[in-house]
């Protein structure tokens, strides 16, 4: 998201207007090459010569200042700004990322004239919905972690983490860990603060009995950034590489570009559009 805001801010300052419009936000998220958005950007085109006449147009009356900017911002993109936080919010994430930033492109309907309804379609199929990873774990090596009060559950904690995942996360999520604690061996950590509470959980080989499969996984909001969520990823992927797995699909993951930092993984291609 860096990367887009400043593309985002260059081209708007290389432009006759100076002002940065909603399409200097979209342009950037298509020139970024990398994951979803590397995947959409090959499966779209848009019109270069209209939107080279957009950004050059000099007719634009209302500008406001945006905290992310260092140049003017129209209206419009302030509205999409805050949509994007609203969507943010809604996921119980702590940053905006390109996801939150193409639906509120989309749903505002900011750059309709820019796009075909494929072109929208496939922005939102591939770019705002979770998606499949995988990682290589063959050769795994465990980065610098964090061991303090985070280990495999036991099952005399069964009601304590089916609680916790229901009230915070989801009651899929927590029927899936419940039926885990049916396993002699439980594929499933656990991390505590300093009052012994849980507050963030993580599992593999127990979604619909897939192996090579990790997740789900989910740290409460008021514990993030503190590492807890990259420790679990970890604790189970040491054990999934131990057991022999060469690959780890991190399924439906909603934070990409956290798995894509947090252990090299990449998004499995989408063959639906």
């Amino acid at each position: 998201m860096l990367r887009i805001w400043k593309k985002a801010e260059n081209y708007a300052e290389s432009s006759r207007v100076k002002v940065l419009q909603p399409l200097h936000l979209l342009t950037a998220c298509l020139d970024e090459k990398t994951g979803v958005l590397g995947e959409i950007s090959l499966k779209i085109t848009l019109d270069k010569s209209l939107l080279k006449d957009v950004m050059e147009d000099t007719s634009i009356q209302h500008q406001t200042c945006s905290v992310f900017f260092n140049v003017q911002v129209t209206e419009e993109v302030k509205s999409i700004l805050e949509v994007a936080i609203n969507y943010m919010k809604k996921y119980n994430q702590i940053y905006v990322n390109e996801g939150n930033l193409l639906k509120a492109l989309i749903t505002t309907n900011a750059v309709d004239r820019f796009l075909s309804d494929d072109n929208r379609k496939t922005i939102l199929s591939l770019g705002t919905t979770s998606r499949d990873m995988i990682t290589h774990i063959a050769n795994y090596k465990v980065p610098i972690i964090n061991t303090h009060h985070i280990r495999k559950v036991n099952k005399k904690e069964i009601n304590e983490l089916v609680h916790f995942i229901g009230k915070i996360f989801s009651n899929e999520w927590s029927q899936t860990i419940s039926e885990a604690f049916s396993l002699n061996k439980l594929p499933v950590y656990v991390a505590f603060d300093d009052n012994g509470d849980i507050v963030g959980f993580a599992a593999y080989d127990i979604y619909k009995n897939k192996k090579c499969y990790f997740g789900p996984m989910g740290v409460a909001l008021s514990n993030r950034v503190k590492g807890i969520g990259f420790s679990l990823l970890h604790h189970c992927l040491k054990d999934m590489s131990d057991i022999g797995y060469e690959y780890a699909i991190i399924g439906q993951a909603g934070p990409i570009e956290f798995y894509e930092k947090a252990c090299n993984a990449v998004v499995i291609p989408s063959n639906k559009v």
